[in-house]
């Protein structure tokens, strides 16, 4: 069986536009990531992008091809002149803080290996970024979006309706995002007996989520309707002409529903999973319980995801704290 990791380091390009010495070492960085690291594949192709940006704007700034040297030798204002040149081109913020982060590994991978220190990445201030998070949908819509008879009127096979209803159900009812929700083999479809879904999020990291009956259910009536065979090691969710399902359908299946029930814009995929994390929390949940549902590696994370008001982080802080009583 051909492992995805390695089949996504073999699309990585071999060749980069630096002196042979710099550029072997971004092919090694590269393999490393993909192999000791197991990055995604999707991951390890962005960095490999981004660092081929830069290696391309740092032969057109110093005049010749970028070597270790160069690399080590770099300055704050080399750096900004990339970010610059960046931002006129119309990459955002986000975007230039994951072009940072991958150089500085890169940058780091050079130093463990003794090729020189980059110290101008330590001296660099990032590009500040507004942290905008989707508001969370009323619970009402919530379960709207999630139903399959709220698409009654859409000329579309049932079948596409009932497996679109599924995928929902588990970004609402489980926080999944949706890549993980693509990523359900047949044989790890959570209905029937089973109530508990193994989950692979970011950082290849399992989780198990539990599973409410609304989702066994809307699971098992996309199965019963579903044209095509399934296969147990294969995905559980199929477009339309039987491969794998695209998180791009969901999205487009997502718009249509705002217009058929008049939901903002900002009802999402997404907003589904940031809803399920809401309500929960609205409801009592647990924090700490929610930052494992949700595959979160920290719990501050799960805070911003969240929007916790200080208010609310006040009130845990003086229910919990020996000295807040």
């Amino acid at each position: 069986m051909t492992n995805p990791r390695t089949k996504g380091a073999s699309a990585l390009p071999d060749v980069f536009p630096a002196g042979p010495e710099l550029a072997a070492q971004a092919r090694d960085w590269l393999a490393h990531l993909a192999g000791e690291r197991r990055v995604s594949p999707h991951t390890a192709t962005s960095y490999a992008r981004d660092l081929r940006q830069f290696l391309h704007f740092a032969a057109a700034h110093f005049g010749a091809p970028p070597s270790l040297a160069t690399f080590a030798g770099l300055a704050p204002s080399d750096l900004r002149a990339f970010l610059a040149a960046r931002r006129g081109l119309g990459a955002g913020s986000r975007s230039l803080l994951r072009q940072l982060a991958g150089l500085r590994s890169f940058a780091r991978y050079l130093e463990r290996n003794g090729k020189g220190k980059a110290l101008a990445f330590a001296a660099l201030r990032p590009p500040r970024i507004k942290r905008g998070l989707p508001k969370p949908l009323s619970i009402d819509a919530a379960r709207q979006m999630v139903r399959a008879d709220a698409r009654a009127g859409e000329n579309r096979p049932q079948w596409i309706i009932a497996r679109d209803a599924a995928v929902l159900s588990l970004l609402y009812g489980a926080g999944l995002r949706i890549s993980e929700a693509l990523a359900i083999k047949r044989s790890e479809a959570p209905f029937g007996a089973r109530d508990v879904l193994m989950v692979t999020g970011k950082g290849q990291k399992t989780r198990g989520v539990p599973v409410i009956a609304p989702i066994g259910q809307a699971i098992e009536a996309y199965i019963a309707l579903c044209p095509y065979a399934l296969s147990p090691q294969k995905p559980l969710f199929l477009g339309a002409k039987g491969g794998p399902l695209r998180p791009r359908i969901i999205q487009l299946a997502v718009a249509r529903l705002r217009g058929a029930l008049g939901l903002p814009d900002g009802a999402t995929p997404h907003a589904l999973r940031h809803s399920f994390a809401t309500h929960l929390l609205e409801r009592g949940g647990d924090l700490r319980a929610i930052q494992e549902l949700l595959g979160h590696a920290s719990l501050s994370t799960t805070q911003i995801y969240t929007a916790m008001d200080s208010a609310r982080l006040l009130e845990a802080y003086r229910s919990a704290h020996p000295r807040g009583r």
